[in-house]
């Protein structure tokens, strides 16, 4: 069966390649076709922007956190049924965790699937001959069907552009104008009513911009393939042992997980999600996971849940098995500081400050052995903690290199910055002995 299925991809961040997903993902979605999103890499917030454009979950396919046919079954799994296929690379073509491997161009190799370019020539013309000529040659595995120019406002400009397409051999698929309208909402946003109703809002103009300037049918038409559905390895199928009641923390200040985390527990069990902001007590379970999200941006609603508070620390105390990551940890802390240094009472299961007061980017790759079992994650936030807690566990780079981020433990509560991808692993609870 054929079906269109393209990746994304462009020349750095900041190129308008989510810009673009969205839009695709409206226009398609518009026309009243079945579209899937994909995102290459770990993150979950464009995600969630996926999710709203389409109308379904986004699924994360990265080859550092999981292995390629791991990767292959999802793609083969969710492409199953739909009409088009979208992926949304990750930075650059070839930016992966070592040189080129986890990239979005790894990705379209591995999954025998087109891609096209999201170039911003900004003060160029002819010359993106080259830099075209070197997506197209560097690798030969890969096939670039065309490349869309952002930021190009007229047409004396794109002429130019349209020669170097030619001379190259890569098809031009159009341009697009500068647009105030079109700059992404927060990153902030999303995880509220009113954030996804701006986010909604967004999604709507992106759709009808990509309708006005790009030839939709053209694209549709080149990026069809044919698709040949996998057949499930054993590998991938999740052991059953005791059937797993886990309550899974979602509201506006937690959101930040993989669908792909909450489908294993789901197969382990049944799945119950609270919401430590709105409601009164944890839900009977025997595995809680506090994901990331922003708690920092509500400290006071969090801190006055008090039932909540004392709800998570008798489970923790009682034995509880629990995992907590980034937002989740810095709930779990003795309190979170505002960006002016105000103090919000927390769960205080770890003796510590969770604080936004010294925003600072850390990011990055993680891995660490636990238990016999290969731990990986990723790590990003803008957070810091201060305290005496000691790691319990070293981690490292995706080079193997040790890194300072801490992993937590009392009684059976873990947590840290890392958001771990679970998905793949036989048993999670295996972190637990």
């Amino acid at each position: 069966m054929a079906r269109s299925q393209f990746l994304i991809g462009a020349s750095s961040s900041g190129s308008g390649k989510t810009m673009l997903t969205i839009g695709l993902l409206r226009a398609f979605k518009n026309r009243g076709l079945q579209v899937q999103p994909f995102k290459c890499g770990p993150d979950y917030i464009d995600t969630k922007f996926h999710e709203l454009a389409a109308g379904k979950p986004s699924i994360n396919l990265d080859l550092f956190l999981s292995s390629q046919e791991h990767v292959k079954q999802l793609y083969s799994t969710y492409t199953s049924g739909c009409d088009i296929a979208l992926t949304e690379g990750v930075m650059g073509l070839f930016d992966g965790f070592d040189k080129w491997q986890g990239s979005g161009a790894h990705i379209a190799e591995l999954l025998d699937i087109p891609i096209i370019l999201m170039l911003t020539p900004k003060s160029m013309a002819y010359s993106v001959a080259p830099i075209l000529y070197g997506f197209k040659n560097f690798h030969k595995n890969i096939s670039i069907a065309g490349v869309i120019f952002n930021m190009v406002n007229s047409d004396s400009h794109y002429r130019f552009l349209q020669d170097a397409c030619n001379d190259v051999g890569i098809p031009a698929l159009g341009r697009l104008p500068k647009n105030n309208d079109l700059e992404i909402p927060s990153r902030h946003l999303g995880l509220s009513i009113d954030g996804n109703l701006l986010l909604d809002e967004f999604a709507e103009k992106a759709g009808h911009f990509m309708e006005q300037h790009l030839p939709i049918d053209e694209i549709l038409e080149m990026t069809r393939k044919s698709f040949n559905p996998l057949v499930l390895s054993k590998g991938n199928t999740v052991s059953q042992r005791k059937v797993l009641k886990s309550a899974v923390a979602t509201d506006e200040a937690f959101a930040f997980y993989y669908h792909e985390n909450i489908e294993y527990l789901k197969k382990r069990g049944t799945v119950t999600f609270f919401s430590p902001m709105h409601d009164q007590e944890l839900p009977d379970a025997d595995f809680i996971y506090l994901p990331g999200g922003y708690p920092e941006l509500y400290p006071d609603k969090l801190s006055e849940k008090t039932s909540m508070l004392e709800s998570i620390r008798r489970y923790v105390e009682q034995g509880g098995r629990l995992l907590a990551e980034c937002g989740g940890m810095m709930y779990l802390s003795s309190c979170i500081a505002d960006k002016t240094g105000k103090e919000y009472p927390m769960v205080n299961i770890f003796k510590q400050k969770a604080s936004m007061e010294a925003m600072k980017l850390t990011l990055g790759y993680r891995q660490f052995t636990s238990n016999g079992i290969c731990v990986k994650g990723h790590e990003f936030h803008y957070s810091s903690v201060s305290g005496n807690e000691e790691s319990f566990i070293t981690q490292y780079n995706a080079k193997g290199i040790p890194v300072d981020t801490k992993l937590l433990r009392y009684k059976n509560a873990i947590a840290g910055y890392t958001h771990i991808y679970w998905a793949e692993m036989d048993d999670l609870m295996r972190l637990f002995h």
